[in-house]
């Protein structure tokens, strides 16, 4: 893959809003055609209008297994090929493991890990048979580091991660397939707002520290920079984000006594009814 975009076709999930949608915007503008995958139409619409180039608007729900094929189809007739696929549609948590209900983890590990493997899975062999492509895997500093009140959703992002590295191993030098995954940390979305409770409720509020998080629009552009020089994986965040993912991989056990301290103090306020 090269950094010239111009007439690669682009599927994006999640492309309604936030990552999803500054991606399609910033693809779409280096001249790719683009896919634009979410739930809700409407809200692919006006992403849509807002692009300089062809788009599709395909919505699915991506944890209906049974209408992926049919999907996979209309992605591939519109140009004849996927050249890119980005799996961003997720789902975030914010609940203690002491509480949270089973149900909140199944819907987590199957939105954020099991469906992108099985779209990325139907999808491969035609990305074989047309030669090579390049698949990303939108994760996160908690799919590296263990991050208090994420539990499902860390083990969602570890577990994306693992399968992607694996991927690539397979397919990068036999197939010509290759494979990104990004590690965003706080980016400016509403990932903490549509989070997860410990019931499963929709959160509706955001952090202090999504809310003062990194532009979307830059985030993009660090992605498409990312797939442009086939960098197998890249953390897009800033300061004590930042520091704590490399120091995962540096000095884990630097990276625990942080982490050790920093949830002792959330969960205490999370217990008593600060979970901000």
């Amino acid at each position: 893959m090269t950094d010239d975009f111009r007439g690669k076709i682009v599927w994006i999930t999640g492309a309604s809003s936030g990552i999803g949608a500054a991606l399609a915007k910033g693809f779409g503008a280096a001249g790719s055609h683009i896919i634009l995958s979410g739930r809700r139409t409407e809200a692919l619409e006006q992403v849509a209008a807002e692009l300089s180039t062809d788009s599709m608007i395909l919505p699915f729900e991506t944890t209906d297994y049974d209408a992926l094929p049919a999907a996979i189809e209309a992605a591939r007739n519109w140009k004849g090929k996927v050249d890119i696929l980005v799996n961003n549609a997720g789902i975030s948590q914010r609940s203690l493991a002491l509480d949270t209900h089973p149900d909140v983890h199944h819907k987590i590990i199957n939105v954020d890990l099991l469906a992108p493997i099985w779209l990325t899975q139907l999808l491969l062999p035609h990305m074989i048979a047309a030669d090579g492509g390049h698949i990303v895997g939108i994760s996160s500093v908690a799919g590296r580091v263990g991050v208090p009140l994420r539990t499902a959703y860390c083990a969602a992002k570890h577990g994306l991660i693992g399968y992607m590295d694996a991927l690539r191993a397979e397919t990068e030098k036999l197939h010509n397939i290759r494979v990104t995954n990004i590690l965003p940390g706080s980016i400016r979305t509403n990932v903490s707002r549509n989070a997860l409770t410990r019931d499963g409720d929709s959160r509706g509020k955001s952090d202090a520290v999504i809310d003062n998080g990194m532009e979307p629009a830059e985030c993009a552009r660090q992605i498409r920079d990312a797939v442009a020089h086939n960098i197998p994986e890249l953390i897009i965040a800033e300061g004590p984000e930042l520091m704590i993912a490399q120091l995962r991989q540096s000095d884990p056990e630097q990276c625990f006594a942080m982490t050790g301290a920093m949830g002792a103090q959330i969960a205490e306020k999370y217990e008593a009814g600060d979970d901000d």
